[in-house]
This record gives C-alpha cells, structure tokens and sequence, in this order.
C-alpha cells in the first residue's frame, strides 16, 4: 500500500539582537494595541497575561533600543497605548519582509522539491 504525502515548508521569521528582539508574535500584539488604543486589551485578545506583554515589548525595546510604544497613564479620560513612528517602521519593515521571505522560500522549496509529488 502506498500512501500519500504532501510537504510543504515550515519556518518561522524574527530579527535578533542579542537574542530574539521581534518576531510574528510582538508584532501581532502591535497591531492589536494599533487598533484598540490598549496594551491591555491587546494582550487579552491574545490570550496572554498584563503582565507578559508589557514585559515582552520592554525587553524588545531594550533589544532595539527604542520605544515601540507611548504609554499613557489612566485617569479621567482613561489611560492607552498608542505605537511609536519607530514601532509603526519597525511593524512595516517587518511585514514587508516577511512576505518577501515566503515569496523567496517558496520559490526555492518549489524547485528542490516539486518532482517530490504527492507519492511516498
């Protein structure tokens, strides 16, 4: 009996500086904070703890060396967050790279592996 296989490419994309300073993850919750105006929210959305995000975006800052972004104490009008330029650049650059990186690795994975078929 012969079974049937598909490959397909598996990979995952960040920029380090001294370790992992931003990937999919960091950029995900940037865009949440983009759009609710809260590190809070944001976090909720993804599932993840105050606590860890606010840690995780003062690492990367501290990684890259810059803001991602301005925090706003609450009080009558309520607090937020809200991206820094360098945050949306850095949030830009990447996506931009990243769809660069899949167009490329797949270019590649198609001309070592397409004679591969679907057979085993």
């Amino acid at each position: 009996m012969q079974e049937t296989f598909r490959l397909k490419i598996a990979y995952k994309v960040w920029l380090d500086n001294n370790g992992k300073a931003f990937g999919e993850g960091p950029c995900q919750l940037l865009k949440r904070i983009e759009t609710t105006g809260s590190l809070h929210q944001a976090a909720m959305e993804m599932k993840m703890s105050y606590r860890k995000a606010w840690t995780t975006l003062k690492d990367i800052e501290a990684r890259l060396g810059f803001l991602l972004i301005e925090r706003k104490v609450g009080g009558v009008a309520g607090g937020g967050s809200q991206i820094t330029e360098q945050g949306h650049n850095l949030m830009h650059h990447y996506e931009e790279f990243r769809v660069e990186v899949k167009e490329s690795l797949e270019r590649i994975f198609q001309k070592h592996f397409h004679s591969m078929g679907n057979k085993k």
